[in-house]
């Protein structure tokens, strides 16, 4: 009786485990979904990329204690992911893999990630919901560089590249970020970044031709307005 006892005791445990591991995919699914509420199915289609969202859920956990469960840090220097492109999020990682980009703990993280787990991991963030400021920092200076750029200095419009709002132009240019609602501090800082030429991966280096001509209150102005996006 105790041996039978014991046997269904470990039964009733696998079911458990069981149950938790389909919970959590579909957690994973309502995400998705509340995503695909706010953008159209091909929008998401093409910012997940090849990789699979459930399989990248439970992959990324360890991404997830700094940059959220959700995409959506709370620490000022740490990048918000929800509803980054895929494309862009692996060759982040990639870079910090070959040493292109440079960032003690990013470097050691991304140094174990096979391509395989890191189009899963790309993919979930992708598929949550785009991050979004909270509407603050509308700024006539930053916003007049975000939208019209400057011919004299040779400055872009932000948008070019980076889409209305910020949140992007896939599938054709989907190696510029989602910028309409990240973090301030981690805007400014990567703006000094290519400023200083600290950072040198984005494509063509045209982050670092236009962040060479802007001042430090430009610099402040552009990350607040961004960031409220």
């Amino acid at each position: 009786m105790n041996n039978i006892h014991i046997r269904n005791e470990g039964f009733d445990m696998f079911k458990i485990q069981r149950n938790i591991a389909a919970g959590f995919a579909a957690l994973v699914l309502l995400a998705v979904t509340s995503a695909y509420a706010a953008d159209s199915a091909e929008a998401i289609k093409q910012r997940v990329g090849s990789g699979n969202p459930v399989a990248g859920a439970d992959k990324s956990m360890l991404c997830q204690g700094c940059h959220g469960e959700d995409g959506n840090s709370i620490e000022a220097l740490i990048p918000k992911l929800s509803g980054q492109y895929a494309v862009y999020i692996t060759k982040q990682l990639r870079n910090f893999q070959t040493g292109a980009r440079k960032h003690q703990i990013m470097s050691a993280m991304a140094a174990t990630i096979n391509d395989a787990d890191l189009a899963d991991i790309g993919a979930y963030f992708a598929s949550l919901k785009k991050m979004e400021g909270n509407g603050s920092g509308d700024n006539p200076l930053a916003k007049n560089l975000f939208t019209k750029g400057d011919s004299v200095r040779g400055i872009p419009p932000c948008n070019s590249c980076h889409g209305a709002n910020g949140k992007g132009q896939a599938p054709n240019i989907a190696t510029f970020p989602v910028i309409g609602g990240q973090q301030n501090a981690y805007l400014r800082g990567q703006l000094i970044n290519w400023r200083s030429g600290e950072r040198a991966n984005s494509p063509d280096g045209i982050m670092n031709k236009v962040a060479k001509t802007l001042s430090d209150s430009e610099i402040d102005a552009l990350a607040d307005y961004i960031s409220g996006l």
